[in-house]
């Protein structure tokens, strides 16, 4: 038996002519926060609503701690769900939308909602248990859809674009908030968004998705300082793509050789460099200035070099240039990532260790 809290074995799943997951595979451990991550139509929705039982894989296997639950509707899964509009009944009050689950299904209403309130106290909801959810902040309805999930002390619990009706103002903290319930209740917690800061900001390992494929697995640091494709580079923040060639363990490219920890066959080849890794000098020549922005607590500019236009984030102490800057360009070893050919990924079966 599987000791992960959820398994997709070459899952795939079709609408007709379309395939929407092709044939993937991953793991997520108890207690893990992992996040679904990529652009519309890549997939992660669909991913999400296999585990929830929403819809049905067409071939492949889908585990829920050790199950096999790939032919059970949502009903025989013991799975909680936050909807994207959170889904609250308006009229019922606050401990009655966070007891329904448990009653509906049987359960003694006062444990429900004894149980309710202790949740709710939890969340700093204690005194709002009678209110109805016209009268809660967005914030405040999003901590009610999470305690409704909790109380059915779910073996799983699912976020479907959790903060796509809170105001961008309150995203941060609502997404601590998030974190924080699901560090303290030590949830198994999958989470959808398309937002890469978020996915950055909640996660413990993060799946990218691209055309029903996996891209690429990793924890939020290794994705974006070490991105295996061009796609994972240039979705994952800002990246600057120079292409080349590797050449006796070095990459080159026209006015640039650079040095590689993992040198590969000689080959065409491209390297990610992230725009606050890229270091500028007054002193020397390489790149010309084009562009030149005050964001406040960074400088960002454009600069033109003979190996290609780099996007450049510079620390608000540093040198201030101007446009037409005539500057010096160095990379610090490390500070670049040479990037598999997408040809050359591995199949979509990948480890999520």
């Amino acid at each position: 038996m599987s000791a992960s809290a959820i398994e997709f074995v070459d899952v795939v799943k079709r609408y007709g002519s379309v395939t929407a997951v092709d044939t993937i595979s991953f793991s997520i451990q108890r207690g893990e926060l992992v996040t679904f991550l990529g652009p519309s139509g890549c997939g992660k929705t669909t991913s999400l609503r296999l585990i929830a039982g929403l819809e049905l894989p067409s071939a492949g296997t889908v585990r829920i701690a050790g199950q096999d639950v790939s032919t059970r509707a949502a009903a025989d899964r013991n799975v909680g769900m936050v909807f994207q509009s959170y889904a609250l009944f308006p009229h019922m009050s606050v401990i009655e939308n966070v007891a329904y689950g448990p009653t509906i299904r049987g359960g003694d209403k006062k444990l429900a909602i004894e149980r309710g309130h202790e949740i709710l106290t939890m969340l700093g909801l204690e005194g709002l248990s009678t209110r109805l959810p016209s009268e809660l902040s967005g914030g405040q309805q999003q901590r009610v859809a999470v305690a409704r999930a909790i109380v059915q002390q779910p073996d799983v619990l699912l976020f479907d674009e959790p903060l796509s009706n809170v105001d961008a103002k309150l995203r941060r903290r609502v997404r601590e908030e998030i974190r924080d319930l699901q560090r303290r209740f030590n949830l198994t917690a999958v989470y959808v968004t398309h937002d890469q800061e978020e996915a950055l900001a909640v996660s413990d390992r993060i799946i990218v998705m691209s055309n029903g494929k996996i891209a690429q697995i990793g924890t939020p640091s290794a994705l974006y300082d070490r991105p295996s494709s061009r796609f994972v580079a240039d979705f994952i923040g800002d990246a600057n793509l120079i292409e080349g060639h590797v050449d006796n363990g070095r990459f080159r490219a026209e006015g640039l050789t650079l040095p590689l920890d993992m040198p590969g066959p000689d080959r065409p080849a491209t390297i990610s460099i992230r725009p606050e890794r890229v270091i500028l000098e007054k002193s020397g020549a390489g790149g010309k200035i084009t562009h030149a922005s005050y964001l406040g607590s960074r400088r960002e500019y454009r600069i033109e070099t003979v190996f290609g236009a780099l996007l450049v984030s510079a620390p608000i102490t540093d040198v201030a240039f101007q446009a037409g800057d005539e500057v010096g360009v160095s990379l610090p070893v490390g500070g670049y990532t040479l990037l598999v050919n997408e040809s050359e990924l591995p199949s979509a079966r990948v480890s999520a260790q």
